[in-house]
């Protein structure tokens, strides 16, 4: 009778701070601060939203820092879920497929055939404009 209890008192503690260890949060990449405009003509982008897609040599491959853009085509971006900001590296930027649908230029809202690149630095970048062309 005692070996099976001695079983279940060895396993638990193990069992448990498995459980523990899976249920912690990531830890967050250095972070900083990426803001700017969309434009057409001159004119704000609206209705829509940015985002950044991680190059292949940034050390941060997880979801896409994103944006919604604001009504004067502002955008902060954010990336989930650590919040305001972008880990450092390069990106292709794209705007929400929708959006660059309806503006009638549905290549910047593909990765592959969007002209529009960042390379965010250790400083970030702040009031950067992307027009689309």
């Amino acid at each position: 009778m005692k070996r099976p209890m001695s079983l279940v008192c060895s396993i638990c503690p193990l069992l448990f701070s498995v459980l523990l260890g899976c249920s912690q949060e990531p830890e967050p990449p250095h972070m900083v601060s990426v803001t700017g405009k969309v434009q057409l003509q001159g004119e704000a982008v609206t209705a829509g939203a940015i985002y950044l897609h991680p190059d292949e040599s940034n050390s941060y491959q997880n979801d896409k820092p994103s944006s919604l853009l604001q009504l004067d085509g502002s955008f902060t971006v954010k990336t989930y879920p650590f919040g305001d900001g972008v880990p450092p590296g390069k990106y292709k930027v794209t705007l929400s497929p929708e959006l660059g649908s309806r503006l009638k230029k549905v290549k910047y809202g593909q990765v592959a055939q969007t002209p529009w690149t960042i390379d965010v630095t250790d400083l970030g970048v702040k009031d950067l404009v992307f027009e689309v062309r």
